[in-house]
Formats: C-alpha cells, sequence, structure tokens
C-alpha cells in the first residue's frame, strides 16, 4: 500500500482533498449561511440512519432490502446538494465535468430546482406529516395502521419521532438558502475571488 509523506494512506489525502472542495465556501457567504447549509445533511441524517435496520427486517424481497438503503443515500445526497448553495461548486462548475469545467453555473440552473425543492419539502415535511400524524392518517389520508412507526408509546415510537421530527426544518432551511443565494448572485454573478 503506498503512502503519502506524512505516513496517512494516498485515499485518505485525496479524500479530505474532495471534502474541502465540496466545502470551500464562497467569498462574502456569511458564517450563519454556511452553518445552515451544513445543517441540512444533518438533520436529514437521524431519519436516514433510523431507516437502515428495516433492511435486516423478516419478510423483505431483495428489492425491497434495497430500496431502503438506497433512499437513505439518496435523502443524503439530495441533503447535501444544499452545500452548493454556499460553496464554490454552486457557482462555478467544478473541474471534473467535462465541457463545463470552470464556467458559471446559471443562477436559474441553482436557484428553480432548490426553491421547487424547497416548496415541495415545506409541504410534505413541515405541514403535512405533522398534521397527518396528529390525525393519524398517512398523507393519503388514508387511517394509518396500528403497527405503523410512530403509532405506539413506547420507545420505539419516542425514536421514530425523534429521528424524522428534524425533517420539518429541511424545507425551510433549503428555502432560506435559496434566497440567499439568489441574493448573492442576481447583482453579477460569481464573485470575482471565487473565479
Amino acid at each position: 500500500m503506498s503512502h503519502s509523506v506524512m505516513g496517512a494512506p494516498m485515499g485518505v489525502g485525496r479524500l479530505r482533498t474532495a471534502w474541502q472542495a465540496a466545502h470551500e465556501p464562497v467569498p462574502g457567504v456569511s458564517v450563519w449561511t454556511r452553518r445552515l447549509a451544513y445543517a441540512v445533511p444533518l438533520v436529514v441524517l437521524p431519519s436516514s440512519i433510523w431507516q437502515l435496520p428495516a433492511v435486516f427486517d423478516s419478510g423483505l424481497s431483495v428489492g425491497e432490502r434495497l430500496y431502503v438503503p438506497m433512499l437513505s443515500v439518496v435523502s443524503e445526497l439530495l441533503a447535501f446538494t444544499a452545500i452548493g448553495l454556499v460553496a464554490r461548486w454552486g457557482e462555478v462548475f467544478p473541474g471534473w465535468l467535462p465541457g463545463l469545467r470552470g464556467s458559471r453555473v446559471p443562477v436559474r440552473l441553482a436557484v428553480v430546482p432548490a426553491a421547487l425543492g424547497a416548496t415541495v419539502l415545506t409541504v410534505v415535511f413541515s405541514l403535512l406529516s405533522p398534521i397527518t400524524t396528529v390525525m393519524g392518517m398517512t398523507i393519503r389520508g388514508d387511517e394509518l395502521p396500528p403497527d405503523a412507526p410512530g403509532q405506539g408509546t413506547g420507545v420505539a415510537s419516542v425514536w421514530f419521532h425523534s429521528c424524522y421530527a428534524p425533517l420539518v426544518l429541511w424545507g425551510p432551511l433549503l428555502a432560506v438558502l435559496t434566497v440567499a443565494y439568489w441574493r448573492r448572485r442576481r447583482g453579477g454573478g460569481v464573485s470575482a475571488a471565487a473565479r
């Protein structure tokens, strides 16, 4: 196995470089706004982790066993895109994108999907989910079965609600970040320091 000069495996150095590039802030983004962006994947993480033990439930098909972890991964990847609203790669296409490398990200290309996402997430997780949970219904209006997660009164129910409650913040946080991104970019695109 090859090692870097400092004795750490080469893969660790590459991972650190990729991590730093993904989180490199754009000049002019406040610390507070960056913290909000970094919070988005964290508010999604508990629900993503809560789902994982379901993979070991008996009676699941192979497809269902694959679906559960993929849902967690996709949720976290979508949540991670919020960091693009404060990071350099959200204003300038990264070097690994052939044909786009180094060119400016059109403001609408970021703002429109982020605004739509914020709206859908707010409606689903901040409005409908709490209301339907209190009413004992699914989002479609069906009555929740007695064995549905969170229907009991024990530790399992508390654990479920503790893991899913942070999702109410996902849409509103994304909305705040989208507005901040739009305000920062509408005046002239990428700042000179971010080029």
